[in-house]
């Protein structure tokens, strides 16, 4: 049986010695972000929209860089929220350290979409109403009887 975690308190007040890790809820390990091109047009951000379009998919804009997040967790991630393959692990792991990790889950983005209409409104800010889809036009309401 596993023991139980430590109750999640402040980084500054993790005991000297102790993993940071030992107090967090492996958000790191619960999505990847990759970073995409910059939408130019509408046609790059009715991608995006499309991307939208599946679960648990969002996207996010932090400085100059898009990223497609998709919010999913490892398949090696075990219920104590330790890695089950820590000996092996990728290299993308390896590098990751606690020194600026998300334990506080503080971060605001720039820019951050979790829908297609989200994406549609910005469009449309952007560059009006025009309607350029890659889908098929949304057909004309019914009339009230």
């Amino acid at each position: 049986m596993t023991a139980p975690r430590p109750k999640r308190i402040p980084r500054e007040l993790v005991p000297k010695g102790e993993s940071l890790c030992d107090y967090c809820s492996a958000k790191c390990c619960r999505y990847f972000a990759l970073p995409i091109d910059t939408p130019e047009n509408r046609q790059d951000l009715d991608f995006i929209r499309w991307y939208l379009l599946h679960d648990r998919a969002s996207m996010f804009v932090e400085g100059d860089t898009w990223y497609l997040l998709v919010h999913t967790t490892c398949k090696h991630l075990q219920e104590d929220n330790r890695c089950g393959i820590y000996e092996t692990r990728p290299q993308i792991c390896r590098d990751y350290t606690t020194a600026e990790c998300e334990y506080e889950d503080t971060w605001v983005y720039d820019q951050y979409f979790e829908t297609p209409e989200q994406v549609q409104d910005y469009m449309d800010a952007l560059y009006g109403h025009e309607y350029e889809s890659l889908r098929s036009r949304k057909p004309a309401a019914l009339p009230i009887a």
